[in-house]
């Protein structure tokens, strides 16, 4: 028999109803809140999801692709919107002269932790303060199919002009990078690079394109070589291909003998946060070696912990796709990314521009 539920009994179940819900949006509105601005392996529920349930906080993430994006967000923000950024740590003292990162006390941060060579104290301190912490890093290069190609021909950068793999190779479709790997490719030093060293550098471009298939983003490019469309990714490494290897086994990179370049992203506190305690947490979090191992195998992309006690969190099979035990070989072999002035960073667009319209 189908029972009923009395007027007076619906009234006091409604009103203990309401009273359960107002008490759950009181709590979710008391729980502190922390929001970042972030590359997308930051994004990777698996990373922040510890940080979260340790310290009852939620953490906004909101992710961009390149510093100008970054730095267009925090002029449309205001002070105090943000708390958390990562940013590309050649661009830390870009962030700093702008006034937009607070000090953080040294003797609080891992830093003797560090990959001596991506520490960038350079430029993640300034007069002696620490203002960002290098966390990840990895190397602009060649990715290819290793069944497809002669992994031999991927140990010189000239293959990225050659017409061997002619239609089979995509070129990363980010300019920074690829005017300073192609510098590399013909003898230059990127921290050396002028507009004077922009011509031979456009020459060489001009020939990649003409043997390339595709210029494309990093999912085109990656999809482009998991499905076989192309062999070779020019400017890719081990964040292109290193997530896909449990899938991909034919995947591969390397660092060719003339080098390769090297990124390294770094993390701050915004001077105008709020929360600098909690940001600052968030920060230790990110650098400790458990959060650097979760980072380093983010979904979004793998690439290396800036802490080297990582590795007694990362599985032998997890250390071997991202060429642990060859970093000391691969950091000495390469250089980072171009740090070019306004006028030097605008004709280097141009140069990119050209070559995209060829």
């Amino acid at each position: 028999m189908r029972k009923t539920v009395s007027a007076a009994r619906m009234r006091r179940l409604l009103l203990v109803t309401a009273s359960a819900a107002l008490l759950s949006a009181s709590a979710a509105s008391a729980q502190e809140t922390l929001n970042a601005l972030v590359w997308c392996d930051h994004t990777d529920p698996g990373l922040i999801e510890p940080f979260e349930k340790a310290n009852d906080v939620k953490v906004n993430l909101k992710e961009y692709e390149g510093t100008g994006a970054a730095i267009s967000i925090i002029e449309q923000s205001r002070p105090g919107d943000w708390d958390v950024l990562v940013i590309d740590a050649v661009d830390v003292p870009r962030a700093i002269d702008m006034d937009i990162l607070g000090e953080m006390p040294a003797d609080q941060l891992p830093l003797a932790d560090l990959f001596p060579e991506v520490r960038m104290d350079e430029t993640t301190t300034k007069d002696g303060k620490v203002y960002a912490v290098t966390e990840k890093f990895g190397y602009n290069t060649i990715s290819f199919d290793k069944t497809k190609v002669d992994p031999a021909d991927m140990e010189d950068l000239s293959v990225a002009w050659s017409e061997k793999y002619k239609g089979r190779i995509a070129l990363y479709d980010y300019y920074l990078p690829m005017v300073g790997l192609t510098g590399v490719g013909i003898g230059k030093k990127t921290a050396d690079l002028t507009e004077a060293d922009l011509p031979e550098i456009k020459e060489k471009l001009f020939e990649m394109k003409k043997v390339s298939r595709q210029v494309s983003d990093v999912v085109a490019s990656q999809t482009a070589l998991a499905t076989g469309e192309v062999d070779i990714v020019i400017g890719g490494g081990e964040w292109l291909t290193a997530g896909l290897v449990a899938e991909k086994p034919n995947l591969d990179w390397t660092v060719p003998k003339q080098g390769a370049l090297r990124w390294a992203q770094s993390i701050g506190v915004f001077k105008d946060s709020e929360k600098r305690d909690l940001a600052l947490k968030f920060v230790q979090y990110i650098v400790s070696p458990e959060g650097q191992a979760r980072l380093a195998t983010s979904s979004c992309y793998w690439a290396m912990p800036a802490n080297a006690k990582a590795g007694e969190h990362l599985s032998d099979a997890q250390k071997a796709v991202l060429r642990w035990d060859r970093q000391p070989e691969y950091l000495k072999n390469t250089q980072l990314y171009p740090v070019a002035d306004a006028d030097l960073d605008a004709a280097m667009q141009d140069v990119w521009t050209e070559m995209l319209q060829q």
